[in-house]
C-alpha cells in the first residue's frame, strides 16, 4: 500500500511479503528497481523534482529507515514495519541456490572491496549464485563502457542486481537502466561497506530508537555532518506539518 511523506512514495510492507515482491520482479525476467528509502532520500526527492520522478517511478520503494517507517504509522498506517534494505539483500542472497535467483553486485569502493564482499557472501551463504560482480571508476563510464557493462550483466543472467554506488547517484543509475537490463535492482548504499567490514553497523539498541543516523554521523563526520544537521531538521519541520496540518506538497 502506497503512502506519500512529503513528495516521496513509499510503499508500507513486510520483509517477507518486500522479498516476495523482489523475488517475482527478479523472475520477470525484464527491468525493475527498488528504491531503500530514508530520512535523506525523502528530503533529496522534495529538493528536487527530476530525481522525486526517479524514486517515485520505482517498481517498490521500502521503508529502510525507522523515521519513514514511524511517519508511515503517524500516516494512518499503524502495521507499517521498518525494513531494512540490508535484511532485503541477506535474505535474497539466502535464498538464491533455492530459489534458481542469480546475483549481480555493481558498486564498492575497489576491486579489492567486492572481492571481499563476495567471498564474505559466498562463506555466509554457500548456495548463493554470484554471476556478475564489477566496481566501476569514480568518473562517468563512457557510452562504449556503459554498453559493455549492460551487456556483461544480461549475459551472466543476472536476476538481481545490487547496486551500491549511494544516493542519489545509485537511483538515478537504475533509472536509466531499467530499459536494458533483464534483471530487479536494489539500491543498497554501503551495504557493500558494511558486508566486507569496512564500516559497522549501529548496535541494535541505537537501530531500535532510530538512531542510525548518529552513529554513522559519529563514525564519519567529515563526510556526513552536511547532510543529517540540514537535512533530518528540515524533515521534521514538513512532515509535522504534512501530520498535524494535513499540508500536501506533491
Amino acid at each position: 500500500m502506497p503512502v506519500d511523506i512529503l513528495t516521496m512514495r513509499t510503499d508500507v510492507t513486510l520483509l517477507d511479503l518486500a522479498v516476495s515482491d523482489v523475488l517475482e520482479l527478479a523472475h520477470a525476467v525484464k527491468g525493475a528497481y527498488v528504491c531503500v528509502s530514508n530520512v535523506h532520500m525523502c528530503m533529496e526527492t522534495f529538493d528536487d523534482s527530476a530525481f522525486r520522478h526517479v524514486v517515485n517511478s520505482a517498481d517498490l520503494v521500502i521503508p529502510d529507515g525507522r523515521p519513514i517507517s514511524w511517519a508511515q504509522k503517524l500516516l494512518g498506517h499503524g502495521d507499517a514495519k521498518q525494513v531494512r534494505g540490508q535484511d532485503i539483500m541477506n535474505e535474497l542472497c539466502r535464498l538464491s541456490g533455492n530459489q534458481e535467483v542469480n546475483i549481480g553486485l555493481y558498486g564498492g569502493t575497489s576491486d579489492d572491496l567486492l572481492e571481499q564482499v563476495v567471498q564474505q557472501l559466498t562463506k555466509d551463504y554457500p548456495d548463493i549464485k554470484i554471476t556478475y560482480s564489477f566496481s566501476p571508476p569514480f568518473r562517468p563510464l563512457t557510452n562504449e563502457e556503459d554498453q559493455d557493462v549492460v551487456k556483461a550483466i544480461n549475459d551472466a543472467s543476472v536476476n538481481v542486481l545490487f547496486v551500491g554506488i549511494g544516493c542519489p547517484k545509485q537511483e538515478r543509475w537504475m533509472a536509466e537502466h531499467k530499459a536494458d537490463l533483464n534483471c530487479v535492482m536494489l539500491g543498497v548504499g554501503a551495504a557493500f561497506d558494511f558486508i566486507a567490514g569496512s564500516k559497522n553497523h549501529a548496535p541494535r539498541w541505537m537501530q531500535k530508537f532510530g538512531l542510525e543516523w548518529l552513529f554513522r554521523l559519529f563514525s564519519e563526520p567529515k563526510r556526513l555532518w552536511k547532510r543529517y544537521l540540514k537535512q533530518n531538521p528540515r524533515f521534521i519541520y514538513y512532515f509535522l506539518q504534512q501530520w498535524l496540518l494535513g499540508k500536501k506538497f506533491n
